[in-house]
């Protein structure tokens, strides 16, 4: 199934927060997306209809196998993007906007082209 940017965007968003160890809520992905409650809301129901994430009783977000899959790979298109644009000289916050625009579009052929090279050349400062 092809994702919307927007899905993918509180994919990631639930995957960052969870890192940190702590129950993810809506109003967490709220608060970092800037989105309303409302918004969350609606983006969460189709990710859980899509097979994707979950709520437990205390309202935590889970993501599913699928759901982590997918959050991963956005999220290692995100940091890598991030890391080679500041190699490139680009400042951080720029770097990472940039890194968030282009994750969604790349095909995983590029995408792939673009990690070896990085690991080819990356070291080599």
């Amino acid at each position: 199934m092809a994702m919307r940017e927007s899905g993918e965007m509180y994919l990631e968003t639930i995957y960052v927060l969870s890192l940190g160890g702590a129950a993810v809520r809506a109003v967490d992905v709220g608060a970092y997306m800037g989105f309303s409650k409302p918004s969350v809301s609606r983006a969460l129901g189709l990710l859980k209809k899509n097979g994707l994430a979950s709520t437990d009783g205390d309202g935590s977000i889970k993501l599913t196998a699928e759901g982590e899959s997918k959050a991963r790979r956005i999220y290692e298109r995100h940091t890598l993007l991030t890391r080679l644009f500041i190699d490139l000289g680009v400042d951080a916050d720029t770097a990472a906007e940039d890194a968030c625009r282009i994750e969604h579009y790349l095909s995983d052929a590029t995408f792939e082209a673009i990690k070896a090279h990085v690991r080819k050349f990356g070291d080599k400062k």
